[in-house]
């Protein structure tokens, strides 16, 4: 009933920045939390950085604090991520997710909470 389309990614060198777009549309049951998350080689998804929309309280990984960004439009039910000063410990495939069924009621940025994903991107910091 939701669908997550995402734009963005690509190839960048430390301390570059890169912006990654994840538009919804269908049901979304207010849209009320949105995330990124990754996954790195050898590693567990992450929630990097989530959202509430009706409050816009946000979390952040401790790992992407002071460097990453999340915001959104919510007329335009589109979400965000600015990364700035990129690490190539950033490497990862980015994906955008939410939680349409309103099962969540409070902010998480666990996958685990996460009910619908978009399709990933490939994030690639190397110089």
């Amino acid at each position: 009933q939701v669908q997550l389309v995402q734009s963005g990614g690509g190839l960048v060198q430390p301390g570059g920045s890169l912006r990654l777009s994840c538009a919804a549309s269908g049901s979304t049951l207010d849209y009320q939390f949105i995330g990124w998350f990754r996954q790195a080689p050898g590693k567990e998804r992450e929630g990097v950085s989530c959202i509430r929309s009706s409050d816009g309280s946000t979390y952040y990984a401790d790992s992407v604090k002071g460097r990453f960004t999340i915001s959104r439009d919510n007329a335009k039910k589109t979400v965000y991520l600015q990364m700035n000063s990129l690490k190539t410990e950033d490497t990862a495939v980015y994906y955008c997710a939410t939680e349409p069924t309103g099962q969540l009621t409070i902010l998480s940025c666990s996958p685990y909470e996460y009910d619908a994903w978009g399709q990933g991107t490939q994030v690639t910091v190397s110089s």
